[in-house]
């Protein structure tokens, strides 16, 4: 029994830091040994302690759902969409209370309201929000959330309210393999947790982000704050951003700053909710027959909409493959007019069984260009999508592989070489100023412009005979050109196109080896050895330097006078041969500032608190990271001990 005492303890650490903290302490291999023992030894026993880990692979289906009513009533809120409608709710708490109060401005989450009840420090109940009196009970659908605690160190009676979510990157993994993908996130997150299955609840990796204190024994609450303190406290995962404002300019600058970030998230949010802090003063102001007066739901721009399909366009890209681009009827979403959405292959078409005139579901990410998720609405007479037998630019002959297909001709279709010349100049690569799109399509089609190497051998009278251009912008993308003779190892490798090789990994290709030639004598077994790489990634390198056009290529480039500057030596200062990270609000720098003065004084910016990391520099609000420096005695200070190292 204390062999399973201790590993159900271990095993619970570790998937805190693993899905709450992202900040694994063991390999994957190592916690799947403990969790094996684990289980043999609850086989071995005939018995289950409450919070062990192998509660959540889901309990036997259940024959329906029963009601559950709330200790404390969930409330909804009241919402706004415009900063005029933000102003007016703090001019209104002001007539009320004679002061604007501090208030708190959080992320408001995009899926399912739920409510987890503890008692003596377990587990005892979650629910759905229901009406706010009366929820469903769906304990068991709940026990399958790795970022639901089984057991907290409070001991008291309480509710924890928060939001089931499934994160983009769970909602697109799962889609890979399902038989009949999801539609959007939301939907799949709500449908997960109102499955009487719990085994088809936890397929679906749902995460629960906690926000709210509702009933509570035994402890005390003044303000929203100390309420965030207690879901950290207690094991929860929690929404990063937690702004304290003072006024409605301070809250719409902290909406404004939400909405920027939104797209770089992995969770859905459709807006921020703003609260007023004090408990005492929320009181104060009381409640309407729906929701609370002290708190107020402002919505972004929907990122979801629908219309109808037109027609499928199947574009070239620079590595050949064909892809099925969307007409759709125009509208609008987030404020901007959508034509066109992503179809990724042929087998995604199938799968959302999507066809031409059916009504499509789209999401759109910021300027990112708009998916299909799938139908909302199908006719009798729409028309299947079928793929091409011959490429659409240059007529030949299609060849599918897997799920994709390829234009077979390498070297005379024009998209193809267009786009990877296009790519080869790009700001990432290159970076070679005024070669557009448009400006490569010309110097295709009139001055027979095939290959990268080309580029360099082009001068003014070829550049004078093309239409709009003159004296200044022939100057311009000549000198453009001859500058970025001179460029990295990096940048290069990225340039030349190699699939499935980005930005990051050609970087870490050029640290490894140093120079092109190495690179391509690596061997699969070393390239595979590098972080983040694999087989895959490696076969594409090994197999992209075994093309001997793609050898001549490169050597046709450097003979035309590329050359690789060398890598600076690393920098000198204060924080040299210190690994620093940074957690919490900064008041004086962005957090990309003060990771570039760090690295501008020698210091190497890390993103998580590990053993190999000398420093922590902690700002206002600091959490997690602050906590597991403690324990691991690594130094830690503040800003104003920051600035002073600095010289500021």
């Amino acid at each position: 029994m204390d062999r399973m005492l201790e590993l159900v303890k271990l095993l619970n650490k570790y998937a805190y830091e693993y899905y709450v903290l992202d900040e694994p302490t063991v390999s994957d291999a190592e916690y799947d040994a403990l969790y094996d023992e684990l289980k043999a030894l609850e086989e071995e026993l005939a018995f289950v302690l409450p919070d062990s880990p192998t509660k959540r692979v889901g309990a036997k289906p259940l024959k329906a759902f029963r009601p559950y009513k709330h200790k404390g009533r969930l409330y909804s809120l009241d919402k706004a969409n415009t900063p005029g409608e933000v102003n007016a709710f703090f001019e209104r708490i002001g007539k009320v209370t004679g002061e604007i109060p501090v208030c708190t401005v959080e992320h408001k989450f995009d899926g399912l309201t739920l409510s987890l009840t503890y008692d003596g420090g377990s587990l005892i109940k979650g629910a759905t929000r229901g009406d706010g009196v009366t929820g469903e009970d769906v304990t068991e659908q709940i026990k399958t959330i790795r970022t639901v605690p089984l057991s907290i160190p409070f001991k008291g009676l309480i509710e924890v309210q928060g939001e089931g979510i499934m994160r983009f990157s769970a909602f697109d993994e799962f889609n890979k393999t399902a038989e009949t993908p999801l539609k959007n996130p939301r939907n799949a997150a709500a449908g997960a947790i109102r499955n009487l299955n719990p085994g088809e609840t936890a397929k679906r990796k749902l995460d629960f982000f906690a926000y709210n204190i509702g009933y509570h024994e035994g402890i005390s609450f003044s303000a929203q704050h100390e309420m965030r303190d207690f879901i950290m406290e207690n094991g929860f995962l929690y929404g990063k951003r937690f702004d304290m404002v003072l006024n409605p300019e301070e809250a719409l600058k902290a909406l404004d700053a939400i909405e920027e970030e939104r797209a770089g998230l992995d969770y859905l949010i459709d807006g921020a909710v703003i609260k007023v802090d004090s408990v005492a003063v929320r009181e104060e102001l009381g409640y309407t027959e729906k929701f609370p007066r002290w708190a107020l739901a402002y919505k972004f721009k929907a990122t979801e909409t629908t219309t109808v399909l037109k027609e499928v366009l199947w574009q070239v890209s620079r590595t050949s493959k064909l892809n099925p681009l969307a007409v759709l009827e125009p509208v609008d979403l987030g404020g901007a007019t959508i034509k066109h959405a992503t179809l990724n292959n042929i087998d995604d078409i199938l799968k959302k069984g999507v066809k031409i005139g059916s009504r499509v579901l789209i999401r759109r990410s910021n300027d990112v260009i708009p998916e299909i998720m799938g139908v909302y609405e199908s006719h009798e007479d729409d028309r299947e999508i079928l793929p091409p037998e011959n490429c659409p630019a240059c007529g030949s002959p299609v060849r599918r592989e897997g799920a994709f297909l390829y234009c077979t001709n390498k070297s005379g279709c024009a998209p193809q070489i267009v786009s990877a010349l296009d790519h080869f100049a790009s700001r990432d690569c290159m970076d070679i100023d005024g070669l557009s799109e448009k400006t490569l399509e010309q110097l295709y089609n009139e001055k027979g412009v095939r290959k990268a190497a080309d580029l360099y051998r082009l001068n003014e009278e070829d550049l004078r005979e093309l239409d709009g251009f003159k004296e200044k912008k022939i100057s311009n993308l000549l000198s453009s050109i001859e500058r970025s003779k001179r460029t990295t190892l990096d940048r290069f490798i990225f340039a030349i196109g190699i699939p499935n090789v980005g930005k990051k990994a050609s970087k870490q290709l050029a640290d490894y080896f140093g120079s092109i030639e190495k690179l391509i004598a690596g061997t699969r077994e070393e390239i595979a050895a590098l972080d983040d790489f694999g087989l895959i990634t490696a076969d594409s390198v090994v197999g992209y330097f075994e093309d001997e056009e793609r050898r001549s290529a490169i050597a046709e480039l450097i003979s035309e006078g590329i050359v690789f500057e060398e890598k600076p030596e690393p920098a000198e200062g204060v924080f040299s041969g210190n690994t620093v990270v940074l957690t919490g609000a900064l008041q004086r720098f962005k957090r990309s500032e003060a990771a570039r003065l760090i690295s501008e004084n020698g210091g190497t910016v890390s993103e998580s608190v590990s053993k190999k990391v000398n420093l922590v520099v902690a700002g206002e609000d600091a959490g997690a990271k602050l906590t597991k420096a403690e324990k691991l005695g690594i130094r830690i200070i503040d800003e104003e001990e920051f600035i002073k190292l600095l010289g500021l």
